[in-house]
């Protein structure tokens, strides 16, 4: 349950991470309250979880999941460039979090 909670977390974190582009330095209503939700609604998730994980991988899943997500949706629905050299990195970054969360374990 722990990783998965961590997994809920880095989508979260994707979500803030797109709302504080959106927000356009916090002058964007709309924008900015989604990034505060999705924001809390990580950190507390994560927060949760490390009550049972070790804070390396889960901090490192919940970062890389964070990340490859954000990437990816600023390729796809926010004119980001799309490289090759982009999609192998973000493939070695979801290799390393499977990796991670592979290799932790609960207390």
């Amino acid at each position: 349950m722990a990783w998965l909670l961590v997994v809920v977390a880095g989508i979260l974190e994707t979500g803030f991470a797109v709302c504080l582009k959106l927000s356009h330095g916090f002058t964007r209503l709309w924008p900015t309250v989604a990034f505060a939700a999705f924001a809390l609604g990580s950190f507390g998730l994560l927060t949760l979880s490390l009550k049972k994980l070790d804070v390396g991988p889960a901090y490192a899943v919940w970062t890389g999941i964070g990340a490859a997500g954000t990437a990816i949706y600023g390729m796809v629905f926010l004119g980001d460039v799309v490289s090759v050299l982009k999609l192998v990195s973000i493939s070695l970054v979801i290799a390393g979090v499977i990796g991670l969360q592979l290799s932790g374990s609960a207390h």
